[in-house]
């Protein structure tokens, strides 16, 4: 299986990705860990590292799938092309593919887990509170071939533990479908 998560940064993707892939044992690749190796390389910021990054973690995500494993691709997948790209390489390999998108309703809560994170990621900058209400403006309807795949929506405002519960759950009722 290929799950991809989805949602705005701080929203809490990352948190449930990892609890999720803990619980199933399956590797979680993190597009933004990705682009800021690719940044630590010399590459210029000014350069399509995001792209860039999206593609190496797509390139992870097929070796893991190619052999018949399962992965968890955590990114914001904001927009139909991103949302595209794994809907495609499930289509390449016969895999089922699953997104898990994450909100916040509460923009306070919200704002303070982004201002208060620190991933420690020297070449990628934390979004400022702006950055990410101008993605919001910029996050796309799902449409075309993502909106025909599965999908839950959780709210980070609800526990973590809920939230893990909700989506093992949608994953194992998805698997048996």
């Amino acid at each position: 299986m290929l799950i991809a998560m989805a949602g705005l940064p701080g929203a809490g993707k990352s948190t449930i990705a990892a609890r999720i892939g803990n619980r199933l044992g399956i590797p979680v690749v993190s597009v933004d860990p990705i682009e800021s190796a690719i940044l630590s390389a010399g590459i210029d910021s000014d350069q399509p590292t995001g792209l860039a990054a999206y593609l190496v973690a797509e390139t992870l995500a097929e070796s893991v799938v190619a052999i018949g494993g399962s992965i968890i691709i955590d990114a914001v997948n904001a927009v139909e092309p991103a949302r595209d790209q794994w809907v495609k390489l499930g289509a390449r390999y016969d895999v089922e593919v699953r997104f898990i998108e994450v909100v916040c309703s509460d923009p306070e809560i919200h704002r303070d887990r982004l201002e208060s994170r620190g991933r420690k990621l020297p070449h990628v900058a934390e979004p400022t509170w702006h950055a990410v209400e101008q993605s919001l403006d910029e996050y796309s309807e799902w449409v075309g071939d993502s909106a025909a795949v599965s999908r839950i929506t959780l709210d980070s405002v609800e526990t973590l533990a809920a939230n893990t519960a909700a989506a093992l759950a949608f994953l194992e009722e998805q698997q048996q479908a």
